[in-house]
């Protein structure tokens, strides 16, 4: 029996899937195991607790091979911690990747086509057929992931703000002090200026809930963050032509909270991609990360 072993490590959440033999034996969810979100002993304890548990489940006490995905893979250290854990769980081979690789790969099998992240962060990835990278957007949230759900919650804050001083209509900053317990709007800018801070993804399902009950400032967010993702995703279009001479249009797929469970975002995203590149491939359904961490696990547990 060959057991291979994927994670998938989002910002928010980690999932891990053993299978053997081309089937599901296993399969478990913890924390973050990223570390600049949760710090690095949370990371570890999570990454730890998920293994013994998606182990335990599978009935293994080892695989053969194992791939990670992870969005802080480039950072300095990242590699070596989490291989070090893998070999404690005696994994015979893995490999750490960035969380794009592994959605890149859920979608094309390592063939060529563009791939949209947006749920926390956001990220454009494209490939050509000879694998090199083209890539828009992804810049963290601080100085880019536009369209992301800390975009969408970012972005709802300072145009409610602006509303708020015109004195037009909006219930954002009311949702907002709910969901923080901030009583009054200087409350709440103390706490939204604050160091670490809160989650603003966390409000984009708030603000989705209030753009389809009709409120015009979340209604402008989501518009414009569709605009944003629709945007990135021509552009590294535009890069793969121009650069790798690919004439023909190459499949889109995408993956994340922010297409998949806003209707207003991700009507105007397959809309606009449509009336831009009539012909262009989109899929219809999310992109499943994980299914890249396990594909790519059965690949390296097959090389000599």
């Amino acid at each position: 029996m060959i057991a291979v072993l994927g994670i998938d490590g989002g910002g928010t959440h980690t999932r891990a899937s053993i299978v053997a033999d081309g089937k599901l034996i296993g399969h478990g969810e913890s924390g973050s195991i990223k570390r600049l979100r949760v710090g690095a002993v949370a990371a570890e304890a999570n990454l730890r607790a998920l293994l013994k548990d998606v182990f335990a489940k599978a009935g293994v006490k080892s695989v053969q091979a194992t791939c990670c995905g992870v969005a802080s893979a480039s950072m300095p250290g990242i590699h070596e911690w989490i291989t070090a854990i893998f070999n404690d769980f005696g994994v015979e081979r893995s490999e750490v990747v960035g969380d794009e690789v592994i959605a890149l790969d859920a979608a094309f099998h390592g063939g060529p086509g563009i791939l949209q992240i947006a749920g926390t962060g956001s990220n454009t990835i494209g490939r050509a057929a000879d694998g090199s990278r083209e890539t828009a957007g992804g810049w963290s949230s601080r100085l880019g992931d536009e369209g992301s759900g800390y975009w969408i919650g970012t972005q709802s804050l300072r145009r409610a703000l602006h509303a708020y001083d015109r004195e037009e209509p909006t219930l954002i900053l009311k949702r907002v002090g709910d969901i923080w317990g901030t009583p009054d709007i200087e409350s709440l800018i103390n706490l939204g200026d604050s160091t670490p801070g809160p989650d603003f993804a966390a409000l984009a399902p708030a603000i989705n809930d209030l753009a389809e009950a009709g409120d015009k400032v979340a209604i402008g967010v989501l518009k414009d963050a569709a605009t944003d993702l629709v945007n990135f995703v021509l552009l590294v279009r535009e890069k793969l032509r121009r650069k790798h001479g690919i004439a023909r249009e190459v499949p889109v797929a995408w993956t994340g909270g922010v297409i998949e469970h806003m209707k207003l975002v991700r009507e105007a995203f397959f809309t606009d991609l449509k009336a831009a590149a009539p012909d262009m491939p989109v899929g219809q359904t999310a992109v499943v990360p994980l299914d890249g961490a396990l594909w790519r696990a059965d690949r390296l547990s097959r090389t000599n």
